[in-house]
C-alpha cells in the first residue's frame, strides 16, 4: 500500500478509522511494516506543519522503519552537478571521479534501490503487509512501490506490464510531472518544485536491467524514450500534474496517448529486448557500490559516438536470430529421428 503522511500534528492526533483500515490488511498472526521514506528527524519536523508519522501506541501491530530518500532541490542540484561533470571534457581521471562522487547521483540510486529491496523482502520472505509513504506520497513513495513490483512481479518486467505500472503508480497516483520535469538540468533559473524523481526511477530500473539482462522484455531504449517524453512530448500522457488536471484539460480527447504510439508493431520492435526469456522468479538486484554504474545512455549520450555500440547490438541480434533458426532445425531433425525410430520399431515387431 502507499499513502501520504498521517496528519498527527504537534498534538498527536489520531484517526481510529485509519487504524482500523490498515489493520484490516494484516494476515492472521502477521505484523505489518510502515516504511517512511523520510529520516526520523524530517518526519518529526513535519509535525510542526500538521504532518507527522504513525505513533507506535496507536499502531501496535506495525513496525515503523525510516529510510532516507532525498527529494526536491537536493535531487535537482545532484542532477545539475552530474550533467556538468559529464559535459566537461577537460578534467583528468581524478577530477572526473571526484566530480562524479560529489554529485551524489549514484548514492541516491543506492538509497532508492535499498528501500525497494527492503519492501520486497518484507512482502516475499515474511508475507507481511507493507505501507509506504513519505510526505505527500507522490515522489519517493512511488519510486519504492514501483521498484518493489519490478523486483517481485514478472509481469512488471514486460513491455505492457511496465506501461501499466507507470500508468498506475505514477500517472494515476498523482506524480506532478509538470512541476518536476519543468526545465531539466540546463536551465539557469531554478524552479522551486523541479526534481528528477522520475529520472531516478528510470535509472534505478536500468541498473536492475543491466544486472538481469534476460529478465526484461524491454530494452534501454524504452527507458530513454520515457525520460525524453516526460520532459518534452508531442503526446498528452505526461502533461499536467495529476488526473484531475488532465481531465479538466480534456487531454484524452485533444491529444494522443504515448502508449498508442509505442505499441505499434513498427515501433515496438525498437524497444524489445532480444535477450528476453520469461523469468517467473523474484530478482534481487545488488546495491553494492561496485554494482551501480553511470547510465551512459542518458548522461554520456552526446559525448561519445554510439556507432560501435550500435554495431555490436546489431551483431548480437543477428546471432540470436541465427541461433533461433538453428534451434528450429534441431527440433525438426529430432522429430524426424523420433518418427524414424518409431517406424523401425513397428517393422521389427512380429
Amino acid at each position: 500500500m502507499r499513502s501520504g503522511q498521517p496528519l498527527t500534528g504537534t498534538n498527536g492526533r489520531r484517526c481510529k478509522e485509519d487504524e482500523k483500515l490498515i489493520n484490516a490488511t494484516l494476515r492472521a498472526g502477521k505484523r505489518g511494516y510502515i516504511i517512511d521514506t523520510r529520516p526520523l528527524n524530517v518526519a518529526q519536523q513535519a509535525r510542526a506543519k500538521g504532518g507527522g508519522f504513525e505513533q507506535e501506541a496507536h499502531y501496535p501491530q506495525w513496525r515503523r522503519i525510516h529510510k532516507s530518500i532525498e527529494r526536491y532541490h537536493i535531487l535537482q542540484e545532484s542532477l545539475i552537478k552530474l550533467v556538468e561533470a559529464c559535459n566537461d571534457q577537460t578534467h583528468n581521471m581524478d577530477r572526473w571521479l571526484s566530480r562524479l562522487e560529489a554529485s551524489n547521483w549514484l548514492t541516491h540510486i543506492k538509497e532508492i534501490l535499498t528501500t525497494a529491496c527492503l519492501a520486497a523482502q518484507c512482502l516475499d520472505r515474511e508475507g507481511a503487509s507493507i505501507l509506504i509513504h513519505g510526505t505527500e506520497g507522490t515522489d519517493s513513495t512511488l519510486q519504492v512501490t514501483s521498484l518493489a513490483q519490478i523486483i517481485l512481479e514478472p509481469r512488471s518486467r514486460t513491455i505492457r506490464g511496465f506501461e501499466a505500472l507507470i500508468e498506475r503508480e505514477w500517472l494515476q497516483a498523482g506524480h506532478p510531472f509538470q512541476q518536476r520535469c519543468a526545465q531539466s538540468a540546463y536551465c539557469n533559473s531554478k524552479q522551486k518544485w523541479e526534481s528528477p524523481v522520475f529520472l531516478l526511477f528510470l535509472d534505478s530500473v536500468w541498473q536492475i536491467l543491466r544486472q538481469f539482462p534476460c529478465s526484461f522484455e524491454f530494452n534501454e531504449n524504452l527507458l530513454i524514450m520515457l525520460f525524453e517524453h516526460a520532459y518534452a512530448s508531442q503526446f498528452g500522457t505526461f502533461l499536467g500534474n495529476n488526473e484531475s488536471e488532465r481531465c479538466k484539460l480534456k487531454l484524452q480527447q485533444k491529444t494522443m496517448s504515448l502508449w498508442s504510439w509505442v505499441n505499434q508493431p513498427s515501433e515496438l520492435s525498437k524497444f524489445t529486448n532480444p535477450l528476453f526469456e520469461a523469468n517467473n522468479l523474484v530478482i534481487w538486484p545488488s546495491v553494492a557500490p561496485q554494482s551501480l554504474q553511470l547510465w551512459e545512455g542518458i548522461f554520456l549520450r552526446w559525448n561519445r559516438s554510439s556507432k560501435y555500440l550500435d554495431e555490436a547490438y546489431e551483431e548480437m541480434v543477428n546471432i540470436i536470430e541465427y541461433n533461433k533458426e538453428l534451434q528450429a532445425k534441431v527440433n525438426i531433425l529430432r522429430r524426424q529421428l523420433a518418427e524414424l525410430e518409431t517406424e523401425d520399431g513397428m517393422q521389427e515387431s512380429p
